[in-house]
């Protein structure tokens, strides 16, 4: 038996890890189930290609940035230890400032926070050798921290707090500096796979500059590492960071020349003046003493066996299409979120979700599906749960009562994370096969590309009349609305983003859609009749939508107002003035009788009447907005077959 093998015997279970779906966390994740069944991985995308042969029960599909997501694993599983892979910003594409603070500080703070009156043996985090940034070249613990970008400075902030939960707070907690971990399974956009990629085929990729070093260190021993730290942490230790590097400096140029003895590769490598990263230093290994003699642990693979059991797992690995991760790595492969808004929609959602996925799979690109239950009367509810409970890439959103399909669109979006939003009716008017043409669109530069309703399977009189409405509508609004084009649309993330900044209560997506700008386009497509149950539309709810979008991107009715107001009055003195005339020149001549009297009062009686409507109506949009109510609220979320309560989120 190995120490490693006892060492995850010894560990105080359950075992829960955060971040299992990345490099580090899922070989902890499969090492650790290599010996026992109570430890369990978080990820937020589901499975991945490291993942695949993982019990789906060992799996939770959660998204550590909402606490609420968190607590409800927590609660279910009531871990001991916990490993803390999670992190975003490492690499050049990962360039979202926010979601690096949010992910790395903002979102670890509240789990920190919620877990500091738990039982728990060991909290052990993955920082970063990036928090010493620009004093990179064999810093001690204590030495100087020069941040030199988002994520140094979210990983520091990071470390200091969790210097006061374990110092202040008695938190058993500390913080591992990792250097450049590599081994099976790495991203494949890094330099190890690649140059193992090139040696199969005995050549060498680009270098960077050959003066650059690192510190290689075996994600064994960077296993090993997370497992000493737990089973060796005493309260002395809480809070603190410690290096985890083999504290060998490798320049690029004497790791090539390794690699070309290893590989037995002919060529000589070739390399640059470049950096690979903007924020790259020439100099970054570690000083590991601390850590050796605080957890009795040291690196044992070599550089050269290191490599020599990569390639090796690569070569019995070639089922994997590492061009195809590496693409899907690297973000060439968009991901889309369709956002479906459900209201008496029961019977189609099944079938929704079977051509969703179909459309998706087809287009083999990460997926999510929000079902947005907008407090149907029917059993929509209990539908979307059991399509959790089978698909992971589903989430479901409980609305506390009815508050209309463009505000369960806002609530989807909110929490979508990907590249694109796509968004549908539930009740298949909206033919998710028409996704296809769009994201073809989209592909092109397209930001916004919406479907534009060349025909409508209904009756004659109403499809006139709905493409009287979008002309009305586009003659009175002050910024140009495509004709026919309904909520149906594939949305870039640039351009929800900054939708959800349009804070307005009485909310017309497609108006908005239009606002915002960007690249857009239309696709045409026919809208079939609503293939299951009645149809919740109705002429005078086709009023109100119209109403809706004039009185929310048009002032010309209140422009018309004033210019018939205007025009009535100069009419009036006009009349008034001739009448005076033909009193004093023939007073026989002039009006008399009551009629003209009381039409004249009917008529601008009803005016006035009618310019207070319109008036009213503008004031009614200001008096909702003010209010500032949410303008939603979710009662509860699905995920994988459970429902559990969401508070405090608009």
């Amino acid at each position: 038996m190995t120490k490693i093998d006892t060492y995850i015997k010894k560990l105080d279970g359950p075992i829960l890890i955060l971040g299992a779906s990345g490099f580090v966390g899922s070989q902890l994740f499969k090492k650790i189930f290599q010996f026992r069944e109570d430890v369990y991985a978080l990820t937020k995308n589901g499975k991945n290609w490291r993942l695949e042969d993982v019990p789906n029960e060992n799996i939770f599909t959660i998204d550590l940035i909402d606490i609420n997501h968190f607590k409800f694993v927590f609660d279910k599983i009531n871990p001991l230890t916990i490993f803390d892979c999670m992190s975003y910003g490492a690499y050049h594409f990962e360039e979202n400032a926010d979601l690096i603070y949010e992910t790395n500080l903002i979102a670890f703070s509240r789990i920190l926070d919620f877990l500091n009156n738990k039982k728990i043996s060991s909290y052990i985090h993955a920082g970063s050798s990036s928090e010493y940034g620009l004093n990179s070249s064999a810093p001690v613990e204590n030495s100087t921290l020069s941040p030199n970008s988002h994520y140094s400075v979210s990983k520091v902030a990071a470390g200091a707090l969790i210097k006061f939960y374990g110092k202040t707070l008695g938190f058993p907690i500390i913080n591992l500096r990792i250097y450049s971990v590599y081994g099976p399974y790495e991203e494949p956009a890094r330099l190890i796979p690649n140059v193992i990629e090139a040696a199969i085929q005995k050549k060498f990729p680009p270098f960077v500059n050959k003066n650059i070093s690192r510190d290689f260190i075996f994600i064994d021993d960077v296993i090993n590492a997370f497992l000493c730290s737990s089973i060796y942490l005493s309260s002395d230790s809480y809070g603190e960071s410690y290096n985890i590097g083999t504290g060998n400096k490798t320049t690029i140029e004497s790791f090539s020349y390794l690699v070309k003895d290893v590989f037995k590769i002919k060529q000589n490598p070739k390399f640059s003046s470049r950096k690979n990263n903007k924020w790259d230093l020439s100099d970054w290994y570690a000083n590991p003493k601390l850590f050796k003699k605080k957890f009795h642990w040291k690196p044992l693979v070599s550089l050269e066996e290191g490599l020599k059991k990569t390639f090796d797992w690569r070569i019995q690995h070639k089922n994997i299409n590492y061009q195809k991760e590496s693409k899907l790595f690297k973000k060439e492969k968009k991901s889309i979120t369709a956002i479906v808004a459900c209201y008496k929609d029961e019977d189609a959602i099944i079938e929704m979700h079977s051509r969703l996925t179909s459309v998706f799979l087809e287009l083999k690109v990460n997926y999510k599906i929000i079902y947005v239950n907008d407090n149907s009367p029917d059993d929509s509810f209990e539908v979307i749960k059991k399509i959790s409970k089978s698909d992971s890439s589903v989430i479901g959103i409980n609305h506390s009562r009815n508050f209309g399909s463009q505000m369960a669109f806002r609530s989807g979006m909110e929490i979508a994370d990907s590249d694109a939003v796509v968004l549908l009716d539930g009740d298949l008017q909206d033919p998710p096969e028409v996704i296809t043409e769009f994201y073809e669109k989209w592909n092109l530069g397209f930001d916004v590309v919406y479907g534009e309703r060349v025909k409508r399977e209904m009756p004659f009189f109403m499809d006139l009349i709905y493409k009287l409405f979008y002309r009305v509508f586009t003659f009175f609004s002050y910024i140009k609305i495509p004709h026919d084009a309904g909520d149906f649309s594939l949305i870039d993330k640039k351009a929800v983003n900054w939708i959800l900044q349009c804070n307005e209560k009485d909310l017309f997506v497609r108006g908005i859609r239009a606002y915002v700008g960007f690249k857009q386009i239309g696709v045409k497509y026919i809208r079939p009749e609503r293939k299951y149950g009645k149809s919740t539309n109705s002429f005078l709810k086709n009023i109100e939508w119209a109403k809706k979008g004039i009185f929310s991107f048009s002032n010309l009715p209140l422009s018309v107002m004033f210019n018939f107001g205007f025009l009535l009055f100069s009419i009036s003195i006009i009349i008034s003035l001739v009448v005076i005339l033909l009193k004093i020149i023939d007073p026989e001549s002039a009006p008399k009788g009551i009629t003209l009297i009381l039409l004249s009062g009917i008529f601008f009686g009803s005016m006035n009447f009618f310019a207070a409507g319109i008036l009213g109506e503008y004031i009614s949009k200001i008096l909702l907005e003010v209010k500032n109510r949410p303008p939603f609220i979710k009662k509860s979320l699905i995920k994988n077959g459970n429902e559990y309560n969401v508070d405090n989120i608009k």
